[in-house]
């Protein structure tokens, strides 16, 4: 069985003096944003600052001056933005950014990044970066380009682990395995202490939690399938001093890290990444938005050979 993990993003801000996306804004609404990428609303909480919507293809978040989408699978995520700028108006957004990963397999995707910038920049001027090496782990970033100057104080994390260990890939697919033991498996407790969780185990495999505390969140999104598993971590809390407890669970053969304006990257990369692995890809830019963006790619050296892949001939192209 097939799924892919890797997730598109968007980021849209709003001018607050028109609009509360918290206030003004129904959950009917949200739903049809969803729904625009062929996604749906699975369930929901909230506290005073950020409301949070666990997806059946990832997450979303809504604080009072702008949201963050991220969808998985083969959804089209650019057609729900293309909607909040036709209901909203482009006189109410501040700025948007959208970024897209490298796919396992891109050819079943509905869009490449290429066809969704074309429609975003049927509404607004931007500007595209690749983050990563073509024939490698990578992550291109649209973003609008206009008088916005990000806060030097949003910062943003994601780290991306790819083929997570035969001993979590058997655990995190064990038949009836409950929300709880995945929580304490990923030790959740200690990863997110004071947060609220809401979270949901998918059929056959798969799992993902939304955590909110005031302003803050942290997402994880788990495809465990040995031949193509997949984890995704995205948050406004520091990811890098958090990976040795991630990289210690998972063990992935390799992981990327992208950051949005934490600039003692480099310091703390060298502080907190495990000595066993090896960084393949290191990529700095400040764009004209005023965010400064870091993306790495760390493998884990192979050491000893393994055994060539048996495929099914008489399966679909997915397994091959």
């Amino acid at each position: 069985m097939f799924f892919e993990g890797s997730e598109k993003k968007a980021e849209v801000f709003v001018d607050p003096k028109q609009l509360c996306l918290l206030t003004d804004i129904s959950d009917d609404f949200w739903a049809a944003l969803v729904n625009c990428c062929n996604a749906r609303i699975l369930s929901t909480m909230s506290n005073q600052k950020c409301k949070a919507f666990l997806l059946s293809e990832s997450s979303l978040f809504v604080w009072a001056d702008r949201f963050v989408i991220l969808t998985c699978g083969e959804t089209r995520l650019v057609n729900s933005v293309e909607y909040f700028i036709q209901k909203i108006g482009v006189d109410k957004l501040v700025h948007v950014t959208y970024q897209r990963k490298n796919e396992y397999f891109s050819h079943a995707q509905p869009s490449c990044f290429g066809d969704d910038i074309k429609l975003l920049s049927r509404y607004l001027a931007g500007k595209a970066l690749r983050f990563g090496e073509m024939d490698s782990h990578h992550n291109y970033v649209f973003h609008q380009d206009n008088g916005f100057r990000a806060n030097p104080e949003h910062k943003t994390y994601e780290l991306l682990a790819y083929q997570i260990s035969s001993q979590a890939s058997e655990k995190l697919t064990t038949p009836g395995l409950t929300a709880s033991q995945i929580r304490e498996f990923l030790q959740l407790e200690r990863l997110l202490p004071g947060f609220s969780l809401d979270d949901f185990v998918f059929k056959p495999y798969g799992y993902s939690v939304n955590a909110i505390r005031d302003h803050q969140y942290l997402t994880i999104h788990v495809t465990p399938q040995a031949n193509s598993s997949y984890v995704s971590v995205e948050s406004n809390l520091n990811l890098i001093e958090r990976a040795p407890l991630i990289l210690d669970i998972l063990q992935p053969a390799s992981f990327d890290l992208l950051s949005f304006n934490e600039f003692d990257f480099q310091q703390q990369t060298s502080r907190f990444i495990p000595d066993h692995y090896i960084s393949k890809s290191l990529v700095k830019e400040t764009l004209s938005n005023n965010y400064q963006v870091y993306f790495a790619n760390y493998i884990l050296p192979k050491k000893h050979f393994s055994r060539a892949i048996m495929l099914d001939i008489a399966s679909d192209n997915h397994a091959l």
